[in-house]
């Protein structure tokens, strides 16, 4: 009888992936640096007219499920994830877009029009500018510029129950923008998540330098034509 033959652990493929990482890992950190010192005058007259139109704090904090560094349970994919949030938790900054203390209760499905957003804070939104203090997540290790968004435990625990390969998303560094953020708008329901979720997937099977500079490019020109901001 004839044994099959044992397939050789790939150390080579692990080997080439790890400075491929490495390398997209340090253009996004370059990015994110030069994006951060061009941005600053502006995030400072943000800052200031926040504070000059509503009370409460410049910069709002949420705690986000980041990456989940630990293998799958098997080919499947089946994660190990009952015992913690999916992933490790971090605090992601944006500038303060709703009434103070508003935006506290987890709010699964954006809303259009939404009445606790404040006037300053439907502009930023619009234009995604909400989101330019997160380069500093960027830079202290707990994003990338480019990846899947990064979402709430509660919501994170919520979705992973409704949508079995949710948490495969989490094998990346989150990012501000990303491929599903350029071709989809906010959610509004479970199906709108499950088809950012097939462009998360994409993205994931498919990234290096080169895709996360090509989503570095398109962004602005979402952010400028709204589309898919409220």
């Amino acid at each position: 009888m004839t044994l099959p033959r044992l397939r050789p652990f790939p150390w080579t493929s692990v080997a080439l992936q790890m400075p491929r990482d490495e390398t997209r890992r340090a253009l996004n950190v370059l990015i994110a640096l030069v994006a951060l010192v061009l941005a600053l005058p502006l995030m400072v007259i943000i800052a200031i007219l926040i504070k000059l139109t509503s009370r409460g704090p410049v910069l709002f904090t949420q705690p986000r499920v980041g990456l989940d560094r630990r293998a799958p349970d098997n080919a499947g994919g089946n994660w190990r994830r009952h015992s913690d949030f999916g992933g490790r938790t971090f605090t992601m900054y944006k500038f303060r877009t709703m009434r103070a203390n508003e935006e506290k209760a987890p709010q699964v499905w954006a809303l259009r029009d939404d009445p606790r957003v404040t006037a300053v804070g439907s502009v930023l939104r619009k234009f995604r500018l909400d989101e330019l203090p997160q380069l500093w997540n960027v830079l202290v290790g707990d994003m990338n510029v480019v990846g899947p968004r990064p979402e709430q435990p509660a919501i994170f625990a919520s979705l992973r129950e409704q949508i079995e390969a949710y948490p495969t998303r989490q094998r990346v560094l989150p990012g501000i923008t990303g491929w599903a953020q350029i071709n989809r708008a906010y959610d509004s329901c479970v199906d709108d998540v499950r088809e950012k979720l097939s462009y998360d997937l994409e993205y994931i099977r498919q990234r290096s330098a080169f895709e996360d500079l090509k989503i570095m490019f398109l962004t602005p020109a979402v952010m400028l034509g709204r589309r898919g901001g409220w």
